[in-house]
């Protein structure tokens, strides 16, 4: 048995080679174990949830944190807006609706703890206003909610030099004040504003971030585009006697017109041009006033429809809103006078001859305006030339309303007494002037105008006068509405 055991128990040198590998293995591991759960006095311990927990114990009871007291004599906040998307920009409301959140930034001296090396592989803690002091703001145009900028839920993060970044977010709803002169094709341009509230201006300081307008996740709305974002900084605002630091986050919104031209714009000029097409209808068709009404009810059938889109603000008058004020009366105009064209036409020149000043002003002002019968206001009437007996004249008519009508120009007959054999000699008139022509040419028209012609005569008078009042006034509200539009549209970003 002796044997056996020292058999077992023999020590080579092979052993002791093994031993000594064996034993300074357990030296290394020894060493990194006590540097790591036991590190030398002065350096950094690693990072655990008791270590954070004292580090807190330490910021907020052993040092004695107080949330309602703010950090310095004058806190400087900077402020970036980060704009998510537009809501709505409800004319009819002035109001404008977006959704973003908002990153402040101040500094804190209690909450450093950069000086103890305790705590470096701490970097960064977090907390919320219940424990943390925060300034106070509130968004001063605001309409839905005007109260101090307050979330619970969100927290704030601080570093370990007392650096606080806090980031609320919401849906701001503020007042914004339109211009719909140029409504469907619009530009508005809102502001957001920023203020602080119970702290003055030498207490606490409203800055921009260096980036103030933050648009990466910005998503695009389907009625209005983004055209261009600018910062304001104001000057103090003032209440009651003191002056508080605020800022302002502008926005440019130009409104997407395709919409609005193929529902608004284009029924109603379409519906316009209806209204004065009515005068080219014949009397005798019977249609003329049953088309004028039926144009008219269609007309305010259609502005009570779109009447919803139009803006109900008095603030500024709306292009739009004039353009069918004026195509709404030209409406109603265009029945008066198809009444009065009917009237006239079925009268009867037997029973109502027509007066002498009616047909003057007709032929020498309203048929020319109306180019009846090749008449215009830039000539005269007809050149008609009138021609000696000896001469074969060129109309008939012509020839015999001169031997009937008494001509002052003509030359007279002479009042001595002639000779039978002078009196077989036929007198050659003399060439007339101008002036008789035209009182010859305006006797003989007198004589064939009738009321059916007059009626007509109206018919292409009032054709004219509705026709260039309407297409004169949609240029001008096209021009109107355009013109803005279109200087925008170089400065639009691609979205």
């Amino acid at each position: 048995m002796k044997n056996t055991f020292e058999q077992k128990w023999q020590f080579t040198p092979d052993m002791f080679e093994t031993k000594e590998h064996v034993l300074l293995g357990l030296v290394v591991v020894t060493c990194v174990v006590t540097h790591v759960c036991c590190p030398p006095p002065g350096g950094p311990s690693p990072y655990s949830r008791a270590l954070e927990e004292a580090l807190r114990t330490q910021i907020f009871t052993t040092d004695g944190y107080q949330v309602l007291q703010r950090p310095s004599e004058r806190v400087i906040v900077q402020v970036s807006l980060s704009l998510l998307t537009v809501n709505d920009l409800d004319i009819r409301d002035q109001t404008l609706s977006l959704t973003g959140f908002f990153t402040f930034y101040w500094q804190d001296e209690r909450l450093d703890w950069s000086s103890d090396s305790t705590y470096d592989n701490i970097r960064f803690l977090f907390s919320s206003e219940t424990y943390v002091w925060r300034p106070p703001l509130l968004i001063e145009n605001s309409v839905e909610d005007v109260s101090i900028i307050s979330d619970k839920n969100v927290p704030m993060r601080f570093n370990n030099r007392g650096l606080v970044t806090w980031n609320p977010a919401g849906i701001y709803k503020v007042a914004c004040e339109a211009d719909t002169r140029y409504y469907p094709m619009d530009i508005q341009t809102c502001n957001l504003t920023v203020t602080a509230w119970a702290y003055t201006t030498n207490e606490i300081t409203l800055l921009f971030k260096d980036n103030p307008f933050d648009l990466t996740f910005y998503s695009t709305n389907g009625e209005w585009q983004l055209i261009s974002t600018e910062t304001i900084l104001p000057e103090a605002i003032a209440r009651g006697g003191q002056s508080f630091s605020g800022l302002d986050f502008q926005i440019k919104l130009r409104r997407r017109p395709m919409f609005h031209i193929l529902n608004t714009l284009f029924p109603v000029a379409l519906m316009a041009i209806l209204s004065a097409t009515v005068f080219k209808l014949p009397a005798e068709s019977g249609e003329k006033i049953g088309f004028a009404l039926t144009i008219l009810l269609a007309y305010t059938v259609y502005l009570t429809l779109i009447s919803e889109n139009i803006p109900s603000t008095s603030v500024t008058v709306c292009y739009l809103s004039l353009y069918l004020a004026l195509t709404l009366s030209l409406g109603s105009m265009s029945v008066l006078c198809t009444i009065l064209v009917l009237n006239v036409y079925f009268r009867s020149d037997e029973d109502e001859p027509m007066p002498g000043w009616l047909k003057r002003l007709t032929l020498k002002v309203l048929a020319r305006i109306a180019s009846y019968k090749n008449k215009c206001c830039c000539f005269t009437f007809n050149d008609t030339k009138i021609h000696p007996v000896n001469e074969t004249p060129s109309t008939e008519p012509v020839s015999v309303m001169l031997q009937e009508v008494e001509q002052p120009d003509l030359v007279k007959k002479p009042n001595r007494r002639r000779s039978k054999h002078q009196d077989e000699i036929p007198l050659e008139p003399a060439s007339p002037t101008p002036s008789s022509t035209r009182a010859l040419i305006t006797i003989m028209d007198e004589t064939d105008l009738t009321w059916k012609e007059l009626s007509i005569i109206l018919d292409r008078l009032f054709f004219v006068i509705f026709m260039s009042v309407i297409l004169l006034s949609t240029t001008g509200l096209f021009y109107l509405i355009l013109g803005e539009w279109i200087n925008a549209v170089s400065n639009i970003p691609d979205e």
